[in-house]
């Protein structure tokens, strides 16, 4: 599976747990932390930790496992870290404070329209 693969499938499992403002962006350009970040605001403590769960679960099933994963203690920000992905589930002020879109508007905003039904 592709980075970009990986990064739709995360995109898509979160969509399908109604995750909101999904994003993914190419950062292989401006950085060499990873090829892909995929964002997205969950609206509880319980939905943020449900959104990166289906993702977990979504990317097992494909044959991906995480790396790291940071975060599950406070359900605000969940990070996963599939190496050349990651993937970064917020709780609404959590993705307003850390505004990682802005940090990363550097990077390439990728057309997901094709997986994701919001």
């Amino acid at each position: 599976m592709t980075s970009l693969e990986t990064a739709k499938l995360a995109a898509k499992a979160i969509d399908s747990k109604k995750g909101a403002n999904i994003k993914v962006i190419k950062v292989d350009g401006v950085s060499v932390i990873a090829d892909y970040f995929v964002i997205a605001t969950g609206f509880s403590s319980t939905q943020v930790k449900a959104l990166a769960d289906e993702v977990e679960f979504q990317l097992k099933q494909a044959g991906e496992t995480v790396s790291h994963v940071e975060g599950h203690k406070n359900d605000t920000w969940i990070l996963l870290d599939y190496v050349d992905v990651i993937v970064h589930v917020f709780s609404e002020e959590a993705r307003e404070y850390y505004d990682l879109d802005k940090m990363w508007a550097d990077g390439e905003a990728i057309d997901i329209s094709d997986v994701i039904t919001e």
